[in-house]
């Protein structure tokens, strides 16, 4: 059972079955190697139901229309302009500022792929007409789009809070700190790079040009501001700021920029609903998934095989980690929370590892899979922004893959880099 559970899973995966018929077909397998006994209709339909029965799931489709209603608007556009106004003046200007809109767009979309598909175009497209090397623009680009499921709001946050049961605000909140150190270690980088080929860079701004700036991007920055003063003011769910975001997003576009048309809002709301039929029906299949592994006692056996390994947290924590990173080469990060965080959380807690430490691990190591082959879900929208061959945009990321390694290498060892601002702003009760 647990053979075709795994080998079942990756055959189906390599031969090019899609991930959630590949996760179903695998589960349905593995039960029916039980005998037609074991195997129940009813049972089954309802583990896939209680996969989607959480008030917490409703944010994910909202976060993925308000991302995409601000890129369909020039939204994405005032915030590059307003990022490339404050750090133009630094060495790799288009690169500091292209990273730097990827933390401000963050505290909306919560999406790597959103980041990089929406914002992304935006900023390749200047940095390319301001000679910047193609390969450059990719490279930062790609790196930068990792913040956003870093730094709050986060949909691989709102997974694992799912997933585990943990507070998404206290998940929010131990995103923060992570998300920017990613953020100035890659400004860091990028100034290291920029100085070794002399990038070229803008003149040091006049109170004048950010105050004009500022004044024109105030709708689009006050978005972060609604949503996570909302959440960790109290006066508004995680779930019910989605929502606030959404409605937020269509005044601006509507009523402020006024550069969006009905059908162009008709669009968005479709290639919405699509994704969300995706995502659910991954959530569904995931849980089912969960539900046999946990039928076929692997959870069990993986604890006792880590139980002879070590007893040493840290060492642990580092293998789950270079597996998560293996992983996440193959995998979709969400899919991978949903099958794997079942199975990791009851091995943390019975090695006492914080479970918003953890899940920032998670979700930063499987992150990184989205910038690695074969299967990085960053690397094919580069190609397809870029016009680059897949090998070429593969080459150009591979350098800038330090930077979130270095960050990921420090959230493992200084937990409270995760821990400190939620036990302080929410208190030490989990």
């Amino acid at each position: 059972m647990i053979l075709i559970l795994t080998l079942g899973l990756i055959v189906l995966l390599i031969i090019g079955v899609p991930v959630g018929i590949a996760v179903a077909l695998s589960s349905l397998g593995a039960l029916l190697s039980r005998g037609w006994g074991f195997f129940q209709f009813e049972v089954l339909s309802q583990e896939m139901q209680f996969g989607l029965q959480n008030f917490i799931l409703v944010g994910v489709p909202l976060f993925i229309l308000a991302a995409k209603l601000m890129n369909t608007s020039r939204i994405t556009e005032k915030i590059f302009s307003f990022a490339n106004t404050i750090v133009g003046f630094l060495p790799g200007g288009l690169g500091q500022a292209n990273v730097l809109a990827s933390l401000i767009f963050s505290g909306m979309s919560g999406s790597a792929i959103v980041d990089s598909a929406g914002l992304g175009q935006v900023e390749m497209d200047a940095m390319n007409k301001n000679g910047y090397p193609k390969e450059f623009s990719v490279a930062v680009t790609a790196t930068s789009s990792l913040i956003g499921p870093i730094f709050p709001p986060s949909i691989p946050l709102v997974i694992y809070s799912f997933v585990s049961g943990t507070s998404i605000g206290r998940l929010f909140l131990g995103g923060v700190i992570p998300g920017v150190l990613m953020t100035v270690a890659l400004m860091l980088f990028i100034t290291f790079y920029a100085k070794k080929y002399n990038f070229p860079r803008q003149l040091f701004p006049t109170f004048t040009i950010v105050l004009r700036s500022f004044t024109e991007s105030l709708f689009p920055l006050l978005t972060p501001v609604i949503l996570l003063g909302g959440i960790w003011g109290g006066f508004v769910t995680p779930t019910e700021a989605a929502a606030v975001a959404v409605l937020y997003a269509i005044i601006i576009s509507l009523l402020v920029m006024r550069d969006i048309s009905l059908k162009d809002m008709i669009c968005v709301f479709l290639e919405t609903a699509k994704e969300t039929a995706i995502f659910m029906f991954l959530t569904s299949t995931a849980t089912l998934y969960g539900w046999v592994i946990m039928k076929a006692g692997l959870i069990i056996k993986v604890s006792e095989w880590f139980d002879s390994i070590s007893q040493n947290p840290l060492y642990i924590l580092i293998i789950i980690t270079l597996f998560l990173l293996l992983i996440g080469c193959f995998l979709d990060p969400v899919v991978s929370i949903l099958i794997l965080g079942r199975m990791f959380i009851p091995i943390i807690d019975k090695l006492g590892i914080d479970p918003i430490h953890f899940g920032l691990v998670m979700v930063i190591s499987l992150m990184i899979g989205l910038m690695t082959p074969p299967y990085g879900g960053v690397l094919f929208v580069m190609v397809k922004l870029s016009g680059l061959e897949f090998r070429e945009v593969v080459r150009s990321i591979f350098p800038f893959l330090i930077p979130p390694l270095v960050v990921l290498i420090m959230v493992i060892i200084f937990p409270c880099l995760v821990t400190t601002l939620p036990n302080l702003i929410m208190g030490v009760i989990k």
